[in-house]
């Protein structure tokens, strides 16, 4: 296997209310819904940096296309995180994500390593990490 990841895919309740966020409130790109002439197929994609895309797709459909019982949602099972070039940039963010409807988990803060983060939780309690690390200096 390569090391790369093309698609992160994450499950919502609500495809629409999801889309509003990401598209609209973070200002991610995308082409909208697409796929919903099938059944279980209604998704979005939204394209980031590096030629990775970020996919929100109903959690019901997930669990029909995995073949699994679909779980209780987890917002402990992962984090996905986006990082930024600057302390700035940080706080920014998060006031993107809050007015954007965003829960805050962690208000934007020095880190014990010497970085600067926050934390938030999406409409459908996905949790997201915005992080300034003064080794990385490559997120423009």
């Amino acid at each position: 296997m390569k090391p790369s990841i093309t698609v992160l895919t994450i499950g919502v309740d609500d495809l629409e209310k999801s889309l509003e966020f990401y598209r609209d409130g973070l200002q991610l790109p995308t082409e909208g819904i697409v796929g919903q002439e099938f059944e279980h197929g209604a998704v979005a994609f939204f394209e980031l940096h590096g030629g990775l895309k970020l996919a929100i797709w109903n959690r019901k459909s997930i669990a029909h296309d995995t073949k699994l019982n679909q779980s209780p949602v987890s917002p402990t099972e992962f984090t996905i995180g986006h990082n930024v070039s600057s302390k700035e940039e940080v706080d920014s963010v998060m006031e993107q994500a809050k007015n954007a409807g965003a829960i805050i988990t962690v208000p934007a803060h020095d880190t014990f390593w010497g970085g600067y983060s926050g934390y938030f939780q999406d409409p459908d309690g996905h949790v997201w990490e915005v992080v300034w690390n003064p080794q990385w200096n490559d997120f423009e």
